[in-house]
């Protein structure tokens, strides 16, 4: 798919929901238009990586996503050569696939990947808009249907592992965060199956652990955790196991905050 078509953009249930914050689907259709790379930052479990599904769906796109981690390095994004069948052969990483193919690639949580990821995307984030392979002595240039989108946590950034202003300049950017309490309680509501009035008590219980954190805890509680919390409620657990469980003991490990947060539980939760 080459040409941008609004009348291709779909609605239908192959559409992974998701709840419009403001503009940003409109900003990912235009940034897909233009050929712009999208940055997304956000707390996590705040909808970053739905978005995405979302709006990869409802282009009708290929989406390769891939979760970065401490051990990712730019050879598992390009790929590399393996022995097949006594021979050795090239094959091509989730992003060197989608240049080749077009689609999105969304490199979660960039920020946790090594330094040389970064390297092999700059290219691809300015007007070259090139893959350079060294191993294969290949230069990719990216189809008009190729986009790159990024994502991290603001929250979770230190001196070791922050994104750099230069990385940074190099996309147009979203920033996400979780959604108003109405809003929250209707998409907790609809992906768990439990009734707005017994969702609504558990949303306002995460946004008063959410108020917590940096202080004893590290994160505050996502809409994926919420989801999950009112689900068990849903299935027939007691909503205060439910909220240990889903809310509580995912957060920390120290015994004195899991004690505080109960408290702070109990006196949402009746």
């Amino acid at each position: 798919m080459n040409i941008f078509n609004p009348a291709l953009l779909r609605a239908d249930a192959d559409v992974p929901a998701y709840v419009p914050k403001g503009n940003e689907c409109r900003l990912f259709e235009t940034a897909w238009v233009r050929q712009l790379p999208l940055l997304l930052k956000g707390p996590t479990g705040c909808g970053k990586t739905r978005f995405v599904s979302h709006m990869a769906a409802r282009l009708g796109l290929p989406l390769a996503t891939v979760s970065c981690h401490d051990d990712l390095a730019a050879s598992d994004l390009t790929g590399r050569f393996l022995l097949k069948g006594g021979e050795t052969v090239w094959v091509d990483g989730p992003l060197t696939k989608s240049v080749r193919d077009g689609g999105i690639c969304y490199l979660d949580e960039i920020v946790e990947a090594r330094k040389d990821v970064a390297v092999v995307i700059h290219p691809l984030t300015d007007d070259r808009r090139i893959l350079p392979l060294e191993r294969t002595g290949e230069t990719l240039e990216a189809p008009p249907g190729f986009m790159l989108v990024v994502s991290y946590n603001p929250g979770y950034q230190n001196i070791l592992k922050a994104l750099k202003p230069s990385t940074k300049q190099r996309f147009i950017a979203i920033d996400f965060d979780f959604l108003p309490r109405d809003q929250e309680i209707v998409v907790v509501s609809g992906e768990s199956g439990l009734d707005e009035a017994h969702v609504a008590p558990l949303v306002d219980l995460a946004r008063k652990l959410r108020a917590l954190k940096g202080q004893d805890i590290e994160e505050g509680v996502s809409t994926r955790l919420l989801v999950y919390c009112a689900s068990l409620i849903d299935s027939g657990m007691p909503a205060r196991e439910a909220v240990l469980a889903a809310l509580i003991e995912p957060l920390t490990d120290e015994p004195d905050v899991k004690a505080a947060l109960r408290e702070v539980a109990n006196a949402v939760i009746v």
